[in-house]
């Protein structure tokens, strides 16, 4: 990979980690640059926020067509990017065996609990319903199975007495704005 490598984020909604990854590619000495912000909701926040910034950024609909077509839309954006590494930071779409495969060890994504425990969705009302005492993130590289592939990095936040669902994420969100850069940052070094 180049000096700095290219990193593509993709996101479906406000991008909060997205800018997390951009106030760190902005440090000196920062290991990647973000190329490009891409959404498969053209309202999403984070890009109107990724666009003032001066950061390229792309959208697409997949709705009313076949997955491949969306995907190969994508595909070619991130192609044309030069991006080298993507980052799903908050993506919403399950990817497909063919578009994974032709990134293959090249796309990271954070997911709201310690893998691998809670994958999927709800992690944090699930955290709280089996009484454990400690939550967290992780940033883990990308595979064909949902939230199953290799842990990079991991960050824990206690579960506190009388936390919510939405307590708890609010804690563990400001615990992946840390941990995604790092994580990002020591995979690249690695590679």
């Amino acid at each position: 990979m180049a000096e700095r490598a290219r990193v593509a984020v993709l996101l479906s909604g406000r991008g909060s980690n997205m800018q997390a990854l951009v106030a760190a590619s902005r440090a000196a000495g920062a290991r990647y640059e973000i190329v490009l912000v891409a959404s498969d909701k053209p309202e999403a926040p984070g890009l109107a926020w990724a666009a003032g910034q001066g950061i390229a950024t792309f959208a697409a609909s997949p709705r009313g067509r076949p997955k491949a077509e969306f995907e190969d839309e994508i595909d070619a954006a991130l192609r044309a990017a030069g991006v080298e590494v993507i980052a799903l930071a908050g993506y919403m779409r399950l990817l497909s065996a063919a578009f994974v495969a032709a990134w293959a060890g090249r796309i990271l994504n954070i997911h709201p609990s310690l893998l691998p425990k809670y994958k999927g969705l709800d992690t944090h009302a699930r955290a709280i319903a089996a009484g454990d005492d400690v939550a967290g993130a992780s940033v883990h590289l990308v595979t064909e199975a949902l939230d199953d592939g290799p842990v990079i990095g991991q960050v824990r936040v206690p579960v506190m007495e009388g936390d919510t669902a939405d307590t708890l994420a609010a804690r563990v969100l400001v615990a992946e704005h840390q941990l995604y850069p790092l994580a990002l940052s020591d995979f690249l070094s690695r590679n």
